[in-house]
């Protein structure tokens, strides 16, 4: 992720990780995207946050949602502390972008906290498969 970060020249004031629900924490015993934004933050030196963004209710899993289903279901599920992001250019960190659902709501809730610019910065991408018309 770092090369990458070089690659495309990424200015950030802060890097947030997408914040995974008390459930799937625990489940997991970890959260990835906080792992890669952490790891991420001391190869190019940029602070890293965990309080800046907050799951504000758990989702169900987006496995086998189409797009439309994805953005509702974590449609509201974040809120920013404005404390944390006023002002700054921010990069949402998580493991694996499919739809870009997450990163989308977790921008909303940045923005809303007076987020300057909001990018997403993933490890993995995910193509999804066009239904025929």
């Amino acid at each position: 992720m770092v090369e990458g970060w070089a690659r495309f020249a990424m200015e950030a004031d802060l890097l947030v990780p997408v914040p995974a629900s008390r459930a799937r924490q625990r489940q997991r015993g970890y959260n990835q995207a906080a792992m890669l934004a952490r790891a991420l933050a001391e190869g190019v030196a940029v602070p890293f946050c965990l309080q800046a963004l907050h799951r504000i209710r758990s989702t169900p899993s987006q496995v086998g949602l189409d797009q439309n289903a994805r953005r509702e279901n974590v449609r509201g599920a974040f809120m920013a502390d404005p404390r944390w992001v006023s002002g700054k250019r921010i990069v949402v960190v998580d493991d694996v972008c499919t739809s870009g659902a997450t990163l989308e709501a977790c921008a909303a809730a940045l923005y809303q906290a007076g987020a300057r610019s909001v990018w997403g910065f993933t490890l993995a991408r995910v193509i999804l498969q066009q239904e025929d018309c």
